[in-house]
């Protein structure tokens, strides 16, 4: 019997060797025993020998774990991959239809040269081209409106008989549009003529615009070079009108105008005086939710204007370069004022007057965003800080009212683009 027992005790001591020697070799110095129950009949070495190789087990699991990393590596590969095509097929939709990723600049002012959409509309989807086309067939209603008014006080028989022309090819065009609202509503195939239909549309709208531009020409012919107001009807980058000269060099200014406009959010940019060097030497802009602004190289002061209403208000911005002092004036009152805008920095000559949009570089760089829409008239600059009793008498129309010696309001005076529209316009007397 002590025999057995010193055999037992014998083997497992070897096994107990064989254990340790094992758990040496994988982890060193770092051994833990651990107690394992064993079947009855089973032989302890035997069971012992089963598990005491952790090692073996230990990487085994270390293979399994790389290879889930692996196969972890390859899916994120392939998401990076799908995220990539994605992004790629994401931008090529936003240029085809003429929007600009990361544009919305939310609490910006103006975007940097070569950063402009080129396309003209912010956006060419259907709901927005149904948008656009909507807006311009309102612009022409009102257009052909004037125009019978005209005919109705001057007995004029053709201005009456192309107004009728007119008028039905307007009615045709409105049919169409409410056609394609109805088709996009129901999702009919028709759709898939989209490019082609917008295109005869939009090619039908230019032949208006021209025949109604002529038909203005006569009437145009019957009134005062000065007695007539700018209309921008969209917010595009393509309709705005130049100044045929340049400013001069100006150590103060007064900048004086009839707006009315109802645009949101902001007005956009009644004018913008760009120089070689420097696109933004002299601004008037309300953009976005912020106020409107007055810009002299590059540098900005806040108006405390209030004109966003769809009525006409006459607004004025004196400046001069001692001390960067400045005022504003709103329908006759002073409204406020303020220091350092630009102090001893004269306007520089040689550059671009734009009326509607605003440039950032020297007679372009347009931004749809920024355009201005409403109607602008009796824009005038003087090289000099007009009086409250001057200013008063302009907004008021009185006959002692002077006239820009800078810039004078003229139709000869300027040149128009895009669809910009020129109206008869009286101040003080068809206002609101």
């Amino acid at each position: 019997m002590r025999a057995t027992k010193r055999a037992i005790c014998w083997r497992l001591f070897l096994c107990s060797c064989l254990f340790l020697e094992s758990s040496l070799q994988d982890f060193g110095a770092q051994t833990q025993f651990i107690c394992t129950s064993v079947p009855k009949d089973m032989d302890i070495c035997a069971a012992t020998l089963q598990n005491s190789v952790p090692g073996e087990d230990l990487k085994t699991t270390v293979m399994h774990l790389r290879e889930t990393v692996l196969q972890q590596k390859e899916t994120i590969m392939n998401q990076k991959e799908t995220i990539r095509e994605l992004t790629s097929k994401l931008a090529r939709c936003e240029s085809q239809s003429g929007a600009e990723p990361g544009d919305a600049r939310p609490g910006g002012r103006r975007k940097e040269a070569g950063t402009k959409n080129t396309m003209g509309d912010v956006s060419r989807g259907p709901a927005d081209t149904l948008t656009q086309l909507s807006q311009t067939l309102q612009s022409l209603k009102q257009r052909l409106e004037n125009l019978e008014q005209f005919s109705r006080n001057n007995n004029s028989v053709q201005a009456s008989s192309l107004k009728d022309l007119l008028q039905s090819k307007i009615d045709d065009l409105e049919k169409q549009v409410l056609s394609r609202v109805n088709s996009i509503e129901e999702g009919k195939p028709g759709l898939r003529n989209e490019t082609e239909q917008r295109g005869r549309v939009e090619s039908t709208l230019t032949s208006l615009h021209q025949r109604i531009t002529d038909l203005e020409k006569g009437q145009r012919e019957n009134r005062p070079l000065d007695k007539f107001q700018l209309t921008f009807p969209l917010r595009t980058n393509y309709m705005y009108a130049k100044v045929k000269k340049s400013l001069p060099e100006m150590y103060a200014l007064t900048v004086c105008m009839w707006l009315k406009s109802n645009a949101s959010p902001g007005v956009g940019t009644p004018f913008s005086y760009a120089v070689p060097g420097q696109a933004n030497e002299l601004v008037l802009i309300e953009w976005g939710n912020n106020p409107m602004e007055i810009l002299i190289n590059d540098k900005v002061a806040k108006l405390p204007f209030l004109i966003n209403d769809g009525k006409w208000h006459h607004i004025c911005v004196t400046w001069t370069t001692r001390d960067g002092v400045w005022e504003a004036f709103q329908d006759g009152v002073k409204r406020g004022s303020g220091e350092n805008l630009a102090p001893y920095h004269p306007i520089k000559p040689q550059g671009l007057l734009i009326l509607g949009q605003e440039q950032d570089m020297l007679g372009g760089g347009f931004d749809a965003t920024q355009a201005f829409v409403g109607d602008l008239a009796n824009f005038h600059i003087w090289d000099r800080k007009l009086s409250v009793g001057e200013i008063y008498n302009l907004a008021t129309c009185s006959s002692r009212a002077q006239v820009g010696n800078v810039f004078a309001w003229m139709e000869t005076s300027l040149d128009i683009y895009g669809g910009a529209s020129k109206w008869t316009f009286e101040a003080c007397r068809q206002l609101n």
